[in-house]
């Protein structure tokens, strides 16, 4: 084993129970020899954690743990990666399907970065393909400037495979920012990121998910307006990251967002700051010019 350094595999679940023994089988299925998997059940009302035990009597490899309290995902994360003892981590979602090869070729393409994710292929909640993968709707970065992921955020969770050398620099996980992007923004200060265009993994869809990639969920105008405060705290967290190698330029950012804007006296400067950097801020979005246009008219 000493050509293949011990990967842990951190899936945290929570009432999972429907699709989890897919999920695990297509990690039991993992063409790699040396994986741990550590397993942190959130408190789950179903037989999730039956579930959980019955693998774990079978495969040595795995590793149960259950919440006395619930975390929530982001927190629960963070705790799972805690307990890992792999030279790598992958993080693992509850209700995927991973191909056979994703842990032996993420290893073997990591190479001198710290990070490495890859493409996903969209499945509905019956695992029947919709015919779109996550580069359909959003652009890849990969390279080492964290400025491209003060925005948004490409790197989803269950891509991810990073060298346990960037836990040092990750400090807590906040509510306020995803645990994957948290992980992008770190990893882009720290070393550089990877990217395989390459789908390794049915990335599932339902109505109890975390994100919204394709966007399905209805959005109130409400919620927009707590968003848009969650967005400039955002800003600030990342601005006052101790290892932010752009400090003087999310510190600007985020005084040209406190600054505000009106209708009557529209946000000039924040307007003119993001179109003059509007390559690196808006990278991510698949949009036309007008479409990029109308995005930083939002923020006068």
């Amino acid at each position: 084993m000493n050509s293949y350094p011990l990967v842990s595999i951190a899936l945290c679940t929570y009432n999972g129970a429907v699709h989890l023994e897919e999920q695990l089988d297509s990690i039991v299925n993992q063409t790699y020899p040396n994986l741990e998997v550590v397993l942190v059940d959130d408190g789950s009302k179903d037989n999730t954690h039956e579930i959980l035990k019955s693998y774990a009597a079978k495969y040595h490899n795995f590793k149960i743990y259950q919440n006395e309290f619930n975390l929530g995902y982001i927190k629960n994360f963070e705790k799972a990666i805690s307990l890992c003892s792999g030279e790598f981590i992958a993080l693992c979602d509850q209700d995927d399907v991973w191909l056979e090869n994703k842990i032996a070729l993420q290893v073997s393409e990591i190479g001198d970065n710290i990070l490495v994710y890859h493409d996903s292929a969209f499945i509905d909640d019956k695992g029947a393909s919709l015919d779109r993968k996550i580069s359909d709707v959003r652009r890849f970065y990969a390279g080492n400037d964290s400025r491209y992921f003060l925005f948004e955020n490409c790197v989803s969770g269950h891509t991810v495979l990073f060298h346990k050398k960037l836990i040092p620099y990750l400090d807590n996980f906040t509510g306020l920012v995803m645990h994957d992007w948290w992980l992008a923004y770190v990893a882009t200060n720290i070393g550089s990121i990877a990217f395989s265009s390459l789908c390794l993994v049915r990335y599932r869809q339902h109505s109890n998910m975390s994100t919204d990639i394709l966007r399905q969920k209805k959005k109130i105008r409400e919620g927009r307006k707590i968003s848009f405060a969650k967005f400039i705290e955002r800003i600030r967290i990342f601005s006052n990251y101790p290892y932010n190698k752009h400090q003087k330029f999310t510190f600007h950012l985020l005084k040209l967002l406190e600054a505000g804007g009106s209708e009557n006296q529209p946000n000039i400067n924040l307007f003119l700051f993001i179109l003059k950097h509007k390559e690196i801020l808006l990278f991510m979005q698949r949009k036309g010019f007008w479409s990029k246009m109308n995005f930083i008219r939002k923020f006068l």
